[in-house]
């Protein structure tokens, strides 16, 4: 599967759980960019649960490689960037950078010959 397809496919099955867990789907793919400059950041989904705004980075993968989990691909520097468009996003929707807002991973595994997907969920990451 090419790996664009891969990542929305990775994303529909992300929203489909978020949804189901409670959450309100409020943006998606948001990029930070500086005066149409180059891109800075972008957040696969942002979602709100209870009074948190949750910003969401879907990592998906194909397999059954157990050895190679796709949340791993969150690195600190993709983390920082993350924060970063979080940031701008809060400010451009007017909202208080001292409001609750947290960092969370999804990796998703997808069995294309079974046609299922293995989630894990990763709350609130510390960089």
């Amino acid at each position: 599967m090419q790996s664009r397809k891969l990542g929305i496919l990775g994303e529909k099955i992300a929203i489909k759980y978020l949804r189901k867990n409670g959450y309100q789907i409020l943006d998606r793919n948001y990029v930070n960019r500086y005066l149409s400059g180059p891109q800075r950041g972008e957040i696969d989904i942002i979602a709100r649960k209870s009074d948190i705004t949750v910003f969401v980075e879907v990592k998906t993968a194909v397999g059954n490689d157990q050895a190679f989990a796709p949340e791993d691909r969150v690195n600190f520097q993709k983390q920082r960037k993350i924060v970063k468009a979080g940031q701008s996003w809060l400010m451009k929707n007017k909202i208080s950078q001292d409001s609750k807002w947290q960092i969370d991973v999804l990796g998703i595994r997808v069995d294309e010959v079974n046609k299922k997907a293995q989630i894990r969920h990763f709350k609130n990451i510390i960089i």
